[in-house]
């Protein structure tokens, strides 16, 4: 049987040990190098970064969030241990952890190293589809006759040269598909290498839970409990037609998934749906002026994302959630798509304006959706504001102040609220 050492990349037959080194770190599998298609996930990204930069937490539970109304963005292992979990509210996650440091978020850090991750990937294949800063699928059909190793070695070298030379550690699902590569990566967190073969694919799903199809969440859960599906074995015996009879368009993709069969390829630029950001609050805020300070730097971000990516957006959408966390959201089109923080503000201040005065909210966001490159935005003028292109072009020439001098360079008024 194919096996590889997953510390010095030696490939022999099937042995405890590599013959080269005498490690135990030995991945065998009978298609080990026959396939191509890999999901590549990061071991707990942020507080792995942090970690790195910090070695006084190495040893301790490190929980990424802020404030006691936030929620986790991710925890180490060491804290998942105790239960933690990301989009846990922080006053749980502290419950659980009482020992943990809490620690902001540094989101241009972890995408600079994210871009670090993505140019070792570049060097494999162009095949690249990321999902988000610590995750993405790869291609590496016909890499081998170029780089004269199987995909198996190259990407044991990856996650190698990642843990190396950035101190960031990951792991590696292999498959003949997304769907399963995805679900391998998952198999032996952290720093694992899990492989699923095709000859294997359809006794590995036979108990496996539904819940590891992407988009079922709690109601898709409900309505296959109803049907009494729980496991991809209970979905196997449904018919197609059955299937799509009881969940329409889905349950034709529900049946191609109980046998393990996803046609999509890894596609290189999937493009940004939407562009957004929120707050939550230390504590509930009902101050219009407040709110309105928060609501500028919430529409500020998203144009700066925007920017960044050379995007903008025509639909602009005000999140809001209560006190009792009720959540409200309001959406309102534009006549022409924009990556300008001024109209992205105005347009979701007009809409707080309709909601009843007084509120108490524990959260704000603003997101910018209908997206499209940026060379369509910001076309027409506004005949009802003749002030609009003046304040457009102080936007534009405040951008140039910051990207000479930087972010803190110049800011408005309303930001200071």
């Amino acid at each position: 049987m194919p096996a590889l050492c997953r510390d010095c990349l030696t490939p022999f037959e099937t042995g405890r040990r590599c013959p080269a080194c005498g490690r135990p770190r030995v991945l065998s599998h009978p298609e080990l190098y026959d396939l191509a298609i890999a999901h590549m996930d990061c071991d707990a990204f942020y507080a792995s970064v942090e970690k790195r930069d910090n070695p006084e937490l190495r040893d301790k539970p490190v929980i990424i969030g802020g404030g006691k109304r936030g929620v986790v963005s991710t925890a180490c292992y060491i804290a998942r241990i105790k239960g933690v979990r990301s989009a846990m509210p922080m006053f749980q996650a502290l419950k659980l952890c009482p020992e943990a440091v809490v620690v902001k978020g540094r989101m241009d850090v972890y995408a600079a190293v994210s871009r670090q991750i993505r140019a070792m990937m570049e060097d494999l294949t162009p095949a690249i589809e990321p999902l988000s800063l610590d995750e993405a699928f790869l291609d590496l059909s016909g890499t081998a006759r170029l780089h004269g190793k199987p995909p198996a070695v190259l990407l044991a070298g990856l996650v190698r040269r990642m843990k190396t030379d950035l101190g960031i550690t990951g792991s590696i699902g292999l498959s003949h598909n997304k769907f399963l590569a995805k679900i391998a990566s998952d198999l032996d967190k952290p720093q694992g290498f899990a492989v699923i073969g095709r000859a294997e694919t359809a006794d590995f799903l036979a108990d496996k839970p539904v819940r590891l199809i992407w988009g079922i969440g709690d109601a898709g859960q409900q309505a296959l409990d109803k049907a009494g599906i729980r496991t991809f074995g209970d979905l196997r015996r449904w018919d197609r037609e059955a299937l799509t009879a009881r969940f329409g368009s889905m349950g034709t993709r529900l049946w191609h998934l109980a046998r393990g069969e996803d046609q999509r390829r890894v596609t290189r630029d999937r493009g940004a749906k939407s562009i957004s950001n929120e707050t939550t609050f230390s504590d509930d805020i009902s101050d219009p002026d407040l709110l309105d300070g928060h609501l500028w730097r919430m529409a500020e971000k998203v144009a700066d994302r925007a920017k960044a990516k050379s995007l903008a957006g025509r639909v602009v959408t005000l999140k809001l959630k209560k006190r009792d966390f009720t959540t409200v959201t309001r959406r309102h089109a534009l006549p022409d798509p924009t990556q300008m923080a001024d109209r992205i503000y105005r347009c979701a201040r007009g809409l707080m304006d309709q909601l009843p005065a007084g509120t108490e909210y524990r959260l704000i966001g603003v997101g910018l959706s209908e997206i499209v490159p940026a060379d369509l935005a910001d076309r027409e003028g506004n005949l009802l504001d003749p002030g609009e292109a003046r304040r457009l072009g102080a936007e534009r020439a405040a951008d140039r102040i910051r990207a000479k001098f930087g972010e803190d360079a110049i800011l408005k008024g309303r930001a200071l609220r």
